[in-house]
């Protein structure tokens, strides 16, 4: 069997987008989350020595660094060690637990060893391992990029703030706009979006087998576990401490993460969809890169294919999204594995919203405006002034306005900058208010 490369692998994500997911990995391949796993143990048991339990009171604090590049120093053999431990305990966590005891035993604190993983279920460790891990994802690769994202737009929309634009409703020709407000309401959209993720926080469950910190009462009644829970959570892990709980975190937090990327995603559909349209209609050309094909027939082909990826890769994320979004919450009574099982794939929709807002970003970039293209549309649309006739003239208490527009615009016939002149100079008004009405042309007519 071939050895897995960007050839051999069944996801593009590790195959053909190998380069744009890569960074991801460190978070959410099967030796990320070992990683997680371990730093979680580490610094458990750090806090431990810190109240400290009466049998760790002795325990050398000058070793807690040392402890600490377990995890700062964790390697590809490492992650290998507790896979190969994996195969005899068929339990991930239980691996992990060896493995640090290993580690315990080649620093000389054998002692110790038995207070790893103290009073733990293996859910402590995966829900505070995976939304540690989301956490660094999303501050480190999503967030950089989301926000590369808006910042393009937001440049666009100034760039293009003074172009006027024939506007379409049902695709028809309706009141002019500007182009660079058409982007600013995609800025204000995503940005709006934004905010709403970063009210979302990143929660984690830590409460013993049920969630009652049963094994760690019974064993030391006097202690405040509670308290200790949410420090150690919240303090140490930087999370936020849901409780109580059952023998899982409810997800309930990561539901609504996963709801409001999926919403974040949409509008960047939505995005691409109308640049797709604009490139369509010859309002942008492409710059084009000296190579490059469009079509293996047609020689004169440059196709939005950043915007189409884009929306491909997107449309899968959201599909994952929606399935973790409608699935973790629900665990049969204490727990079940479902979670377990899906939570692996958690890293996939983060890996498709990446390769697509890079596409969206590349599309973006290559864009031309075709100002000739944009500006003949609006001479060839006067009719897209009535409304601004009628209205004016129903200010000036005009009967029936809206009729006589409808009646001049709403037909099969072509209305172009003469056909509205010899209308406003046929009305029975002054000629103060014609001024006013010629002086109205759908390359003005673009509102506030």
């Amino acid at each position: 069997m071939s050895a897995l490369s960007a050839l051999t692998a069944i996801s593009p994500i590790d195959g053909r987008y190998r380069k744009k997911t890569e960074a991801l990995g460190l978070f959410f391949s099967e030796r990320a989350l070992m990683y997680y796993r371990v730093r979680v143990e580490i610094d458990y048991f750090i806090a431990l020595c810190e109240i400290p339990l009466p049998q760790l009171k002795d325990f050398p604090k000058d070793k807690f660094d040392a402890l600490k590049n377990i995890y700062h120093n964790f390697s590809d053999e490492d992650a290998k060690q507790i896979k190969e431990t994996e195969k005899t305990t068929n339990h991930d966590v239980k691996a992990v637990e060896y493995f640090i005891k290993a580690k315990f035993d080649s620093l000389q604190l054998s002692n110790f060893k038995e207070f790893i993983h103290f009073g733990l279920t293996s859910q402590d460790v995966n829900n505070t391992a995976i939304p540690l891990s989301l956490k660094e994802a999303y501050f480190k690769v999503y967030l950089p990029l989301f926000t590369e994202l808006i910042a393009k737009l937001k440049e666009l929309s100034i760039t293009w703030k003074d172009i006027p634009m024939l506007a379409r409703t049902h695709g028809q020709p309706a009141s002019p706009t500007r182009l660079g407000k058409e982007f600013e309401v995609f800025v204000v959209r995503l940005e709006e979006q934004l905010r709403l993720l970063q009210n979302i926080p990143f929660a984690a469950k830590f409460g013993g087998a049920t969630g009652n910190f049963n094994a760690h009462a019974v064993a030391y009644p006097q202690i405040d576990w509670k308290q200790f829970g949410t420090t150690f959570v919240e303090d140490t892990l930087g999370l936020k401490h849901s409780f109580p709980t059952t023998q899982i975190e409810h997800y309930d937090h990561l539901a609504a993460f996963c709801d409001a990327l999926k919403r974040i995603n949409t509008i960047v559909i939505d995005l691409d969809r109308d640049i797709w349209t604009y490139i369509s209609m010859d309002y942008f050309k492409q710059r084009i890169k000296e190579g490059e094909i469009g079509s293996s027939a047609m020689p004169h082909k440059v196709n939005p294919i950043d915007f189409e990826n884009s929306e491909g890769n997107l449309g899968l994320a959201n599909a994952i999204f929606e399935h973790l979004a409608a699935k973790l919450p629900i665990s049969r009574l204490q727990r079940d594995l479902t979670d377990s099982t899906v939570l692996r794939n958690l890293g996939l929709p983060i890996a498709h919203t990446v390769i697509s807002f890079d596409a969206t970003l590349k599309g973006l970039n290559k864009l031309l405006l075709n100002e000739q293209k944009v500006a003949a549309d609006l001479e060839d649309n006067w009719a897209v002034v009535a409304e601004a006739i009628q209205t004016i003239l129903r200010r000036e208490g005009f009967e029936n306005p809206y009729e006589m527009l409808k009646d001049l615009t709403r037909k099969n016939t072509k209305i172009d900058r003469q056909a509205i002149a010899d209308f406003i100079e046929n009305l029975s008004v002054s000629d103060e208010l014609k001024s006013e009405l010629k002086a109205i042309s759908p390359a003005t007519y673009v509102g506030i």
